[in-house]
């Protein structure tokens, strides 16, 4: 990502926690004490974010990739891209997806904020080095993942986890800030109640870390399949993803590679299965 790309992504979150802490501020959240009030903030600040990325999910993953959208089919190519993506679309009962191509190793992604306003990307790296029909299987794998509203899913599991890692944080500060401070009588927070919150958040945002990749996980077995669907077979999406599995396929910003149709090595952070699974999971079918 270069500095004009790392800028508009620092400049558009600092922006997203202004906006969001605004709006806590006018429903009073924050101002009064209870329970009550610190969930409603953590809610605004969970879900809003989440919500406020999945919105913004085009124009970042714009920004991000340097995709460029074809809005007119420039070579064959083009023309051949737009037509499989609209193909697919329609037997998946979606609404046509704006197409585009980056530069890049061997990737693709989906993104957008539903399933009738979404984004279907491939790198230049992905034409390269597959052959037609494995590409569409790959645009299929897309295709699926619109289909199946992964992009909203992932935004609710993500908001749902950041609510609680933002409101669990503040009730362990406070009992802590409790503990330390049982003689002392001036009000507020201390400094005990500050670092047991950063410390809980990063404990915490850890393990919400893990449970969202389980989900994205289970999202790209069944992106696979509904690939396997779309295309009649199994075996164009088996082919694709053992081509990926010879070459560099990791390129995308690491804020989107839960969006791509190849991520890192297993693990329980990991947003994608390992090749080697997910092409077992195929040959069951």
């Amino acid at each position: 990502m270069n500095i004009k790309r790392v800028v508009l992504f620092l400049a558009t979150n600092l922006a997203v926690m202004l906006v969001l802490s605004l709006v806590a501020s006018l429903l009073g959240f924050g101002r009064h004490g209870g329970l009550g009030s610190l969930l409603g903030l953590a809610m605004v600040m969970g879900f809003g974010g989440a919500f406020i990325s999945l919105f913004m999910s085009k124009m970042m993953a714009k920004w991000s990739t340097g995709a460029e959208i074809i809005d007119q089919p420039r070579n064959q190519t083009e023309a051949w891209l737009v037509d499989t993506v609209a193909r697919h679309a329609q037997r998946a009962g979606i609404a046509m997806p704006e197409v585009a191509i980056y530069e890049g190793e061997p990737n693709a992604f989906a993104t957008g904020p539903s399933r009738n306003n979404s984004l279907v990307a491939v790198s230049t790296g992905l034409l390269h080095s597959m052959n037609q029909e494995e590409v569409e299987a790959v645009i299929a794998h897309e295709v699926a993942h619109v289909a199946n509203g992964d992009m909203v899913t992932l935004t609710l599991i993500q908001g749902v986890v950041n609510t609680f890692v933002f409101f669990l944080a503040r009730v362990v500060g406070s009992v802590v800030d409790s503990a330390l401070r049982r003689d002392n009588e001036s009000s507020g927070h201390g400094i005990g109640y500050m670092v047991t919150v950063f410390v809980c958040e990063i404990a915490f945002g850890i393990l919400a870390s893990m449970i969202v990749a389980y989900f994205s996980r289970q999202r790209e077995y069944a992106a696979d399949a509904g690939a396997a669907q779309l295309m009649g077979n199994t075996r164009p999406m088996i082919n694709a993803l053992r081509r990926l599995g010879g070459v560099d396929a990791n390129d995308l910003p690491k804020d989107m590679q839960a969006m791509g149709i190849a991520g890192g090595a297993a693990s329980l952070f990991a947003s994608h299965p390992s090749l080697e699974e997910r092409i077992a999971a195929l040959q069951q079918q």
